[in-house]
């Protein structure tokens, strides 16, 4: 029966869903429809809406691109290449490939998403070449899979923006917050760490038991490996490009103002702290700045999706925040007919369901914040829940519907050489699966 749901899943995506351009634009038009029927606003004051948002996310898009390549670039240092087909080399069956894959995907997109987007991709293709009767597509699909915690994990946008505090905390949380909230109250908080540990556990289990009795055929050139060949060192200028000291000089420099700057304010992991170690760690793995430029650039057609469609999604957000004179807009409809209906019992429940649904339409974790945190933080501080769970409740329900929104799969897509209906299939029953254990975690222990 399992397998039957699974093939179900499976072609109904690939005959409905379409590709990631022409998405954002089909929920840019419903957006807009919606808008015009719940707001009261016309055509044009909805249209100022959307072009007002078109480029409200340039600075944070910038942000998420670095984090794609930074983590892109770690991951294709040549000594995590080699850790990864060594242990692809111990592995010799499908279903232990399609276990392997998932888990190195949930601890990759945990430790950093861009990273696990990565290095799930680039392992996937490693098992393909290893392993012999896998299915190429539910294999990218696990590595994609492991992408439902990230929002869990170090780099997740929402929780480091409560550890980061200052005006930008203020805003978000509709003037209730002044103070920065640690990571043990929200990545590190017991139950949070309860969710990523059941995932990890449930979620390779699940993807094994979907893998068909007749694996998809894999085009050779998908999954060809890629030589490194390092750069040439024969005139001063090319030896300066691959010096070892200039490198060794910069990270000297990067790691003094780390220890200033956890030394003044503490082991706060703010987003752009995070992107900045990242780099570093990644220029210290690939040895020089020549050799670690290359493998930025290598990285940078992962952010096609980021470049092209964060326009769009902000286009989208602009509509959904877009309010009319009476203060209504679409985005305060939802989270209120969610906060009107909870208690706070349940509020935590609400708020990732909610988050769930508009993170379909808003697929970006600090875009989603702007657009919730305003009504729902103060909304369940008026029913008693803490603002870390409420935080947390969204930050899950925006990574939980990842799962069927194809925006973030692009890097890992691009690399795997497969479209987004290859693997959304697959990713619909993780959708099911996670969703229930994160609501259960959230209704029993929150």
């Amino acid at each position: 029966m399992f397998s039957a749901i699974t093939n179900m899943s499976v072609q109904l995506v690939n005959r409905y869903l379409p590709s990631p351009f022409v998405f954002s634009i089909v929920l840019t038009l419903i957006a807009f429809a919606v808008g015009l029927a719940t707001t009261g606003q016309d055509m044009i004051a909805m249209a100022g809406h959307w072009g007002n948002g078109l480029w409200s996310l340039h600075s944070f898009a910038m942000q998420m691109a670095l984090v794609l390549v930074t983590g892109y670039a770690f991951a294709s240092a040549p000594f995590i290449q080699r850790l990864l087909d060594n242990l692809a080399s111990r592995v010799h069956s499908p279903t232990t490939a399609i276990i392997v894959s998932t888990l190195v995907g949930l601890v990759g997109s945990w430790i950093n998403w861009g990273f696990g987007l990565i290095i799930g991709a680039i392992f996937a293709k490693a098992l393909a070449r290893k392993v012999a009767n896998v299915d190429y597509p539910l294999l990218v699909a696990a590595a994609y899979s492991g992408f439902v915690i990230w929002h869990g994990g170090f780099s997740g946008s929402i929780p480091l923006t409560l550890s980061s505090g200052g005006d930008t905390l203020l805003t978000l949380s509709g003037n209730t917050m002044t103070e920065a909230v640690p990571l043990s109250e929200t990545v590190f908080a017991g139950y949070n760490m309860l969710l990523v540990g059941l995932l990890i556990f449930i979620l390779p289990l699940v993807n094994r038991f979907m893998h068909p009795k007749n694996p998809t055929v894999i085009d050779p050139k998908l999954i060809k490996e890629e030589i490194y060949v390092a750069p040439q060192r024969e005139t001063p200028a090319q030896k300066l490009d691959d010096s070892r000291i200039i490198a060794v000089i910069l990270l000297a420099l990067a790691l003094m103002y780390y220890i200033s700057e956890f030394g003044s304010n503490g082991f706060n992991l703010g987003l752009n702290i995070v992107i900045g170690l990242f780099l570093f760690i990644g220029l210290l793995s690939h040895g020089t700045l020549e050799r670690y430029y290359r493998a930025v650039h290598s990285g940078i057609g992962g952010i096609t999706g980021i470049v092209l469609l964060f326009p769009f999604y902000g286009g989208i957000m602009g509509i959904m925040t877009g309010a009319n004179a009476d203060g209504i807009s679409i985005s305060t409809q939802v989270t209120e007919f969610f906060v009107n209906s909870a208690s706070a019992d349940s509020f935590p429940i609400f708020a990732f369901l909610s988050a769930g649904l508009v993170n379909v339409f808003v697929p970006s974790g600090g875009g989603q914040f702007a657009v919730q945190g305003p009504v729902m933080i103060p909304a369940g501080i008026e029913l008693g829940v803490s603002p870390a769970i409420t935080a947390m409740a969204i930050a899950w329900g925006d990574a939980w519907t990842n799962m069927i929104q194809p925006f973030w799969a692009l890097p890992l897509l691009g690399i795997a050489g497969l479209d987004a209906r290859a693997i959304m299939g697959y990713c619909l029953i993780v959708l099911a699966v996670s969703g229930a254990i994160i609501m259960g975690v959230f209704w029993l222990l929150v």
